[in-house]
């Protein structure tokens, strides 16, 4: 009893701490910028100008946000985000459930062939000008479905998929085909429900993806009222659209510098996708199989 309890008290070992200070450390890299960020698009003219703004807000004012929240590009530059980033991870996840789970039928002919097909697009590509040639003959130039159609299958994830579905169990999938159930039916009520963690996980890849996607958007979008909002963020930042902006804000005695308004948009651009994750965070770790097949 004496060496149970001795055992039990010698739980932090130096090992331990070290592992915790390690992942202290790590956490404070990951998290600094983006409060550094915030702080700066919080903070007032003087703060901001001299440069000691840190963790929090120095001469707190929300004049960036208003600044940037005012501006109808922005909004209209969000809701094409918004539109694309539901729209294409709902398509990208239905192709590649689809197209994961028939490749990983060992009953499907020529499934190697197709599989190796797809995987030599992981490595090679056609290029950027004949990518955009193709977007331009199919008619999808200067349009919305351009950013998310033509990249609506990602390789990886659908490996990823794939091989999630071949290491569920034959005998789940032999029952329904006993009880009379079709492919369709035995992945719709037999599949999808088991597989709702990896669904969870490649949809946040798919939506983040979309979400911060802005070099298509910069190839392949001509109307000012369809840019995405990243290709917003990134005409602030390079200074295109702060020229008529106005870094000042007479009438209101507070001015706001060119940094804040940029803080303001990361900060804007960046939030709402952080939302979404801890939403999903509770399918990551949800058994799969437990209870599902006994064996």
């Amino acid at each position: 009893m004496a060496k149970t309890a001795i055992k039990k008290k010698s739980k932090w070992t130096v090992g331990t701490v070290i592992n915790y200070i390690l992942i202290a450390l790590l956490a404070f890299v990951c998290l600094y910028p983006f409060l550094n960020v915030i702080a700066y698009s919080l903070s007032g003219y003087n703060a901001v100008l001299s440069g000691i703004v840190t963790f929090f807000p120095i001469d707190f004012t929300l004049e960036a946000y208003h600044q940037i929240l005012g501006k109808t590009q922005i909004w209209l530059a969000m809701r094409t985000t918004v539109i694309i980033t539901i729209l294409g991870t709902l398509l990208s996840l239905v192709l590649t459930v689809f197209a994961s789970y028939a490749l990983s039928r060992k009953d499907l002919p020529g499934r190697k062939t197709i599989t190796m097909f797809i995987l030599f697009t992981m490595y090679f590509g056609g290029g950027m000008i004949p990518t955009f040639l193709v977007v331009k003959g199919v008619g999808l130039y200067d349009t919305m479905a351009a950013l998310f159609v033509p990249q609506a299958v990602n390789v990886f994830n659908f490996i990823v998929m794939r091989t999630f579905f071949l290491n569920l169990p034959e005998s789940l999938e032999e029952a329904a085909r006993i009880d009379g159930a079709s492919y369709m039916q035995t992945l719709v009520k037999i599949v999808l429900p088991l597989s709702l963690p990896i669904i969870a996980t490649i949809g946040l890849f798919y939506a983040v993806g979309y979400w911060n996607t802005y070099f298509d958007a910069l190839i392949y979008i001509q109307s000012p009222e369809k840019y995405t909002l990243q290709l917003r963020l990134r005409g602030l930042l390079f200074g295109e659209e702060l020229n008529n902006s106005g870094a000042s804000l007479e009438g209101v005695g507070t001015q706001v510098m060119t940094q804040s308004l940029k803080m303001a948009t990361v900060a804007v651009s960046t939030i709402p996708i952080l939302i979404v994750y801890p939403w999903l965070q509770k399918y990551f770790v949800k058994g799969v199989m437990i209870g599902s097949v006994k064996g």
